[in-house]
């Protein structure tokens, strides 16, 4: 997926050749905010403005602007896939659990 990122935001940046429109939203908060353009630059300056109305209004509401997270979701897998992480789990001492979060850790390259 292709996005655009303007003060800790983020963005989705889609095209749809019916409408010659770029068109997103902003990810990563509790609120669907649309942005478009008919050129990037259009898109990008569409992008900013949302950010700016969003971050006003969540002053005006005193409301965090920013999605929170609870560190639990569901991770679908096939069965054979599951079965392998859980046997590599054991065979390194460690839960099932333990071992998707040392992977999706290195994934994301996070010292832990």
């Amino acid at each position: 997926m292709n996005t655009l990122k303007y003060k800790d935001f983020i963005g989705s940046v889609n095209f749809s050749e019916e409408d010659g429109v770029f068109f997103g939203k902003i990810e990563g908060i509790n609120a669907l905010v649309t942005f478009e353009g008919e050129s990037v630059k259009k898109l990008k300056e569409a992008f900013r403005e949302a950010i700016s109305d969003y971050l006003e209004l969540c002053r005006a509401k005193g409301i965090k602007p920013y999605k929170t997270y609870t560190g639990v979701f569901n991770v679908r897998l096939t069965p054979e896939i599951h079965k392998k992480a859980a046997i590599e789990a054991i065979k390194s001492g460690t839960t099932l659990n333990g071992f998707i979060k040392k992977a999706v850790e290195k994934e994301l390259r996070v010292d832990n």
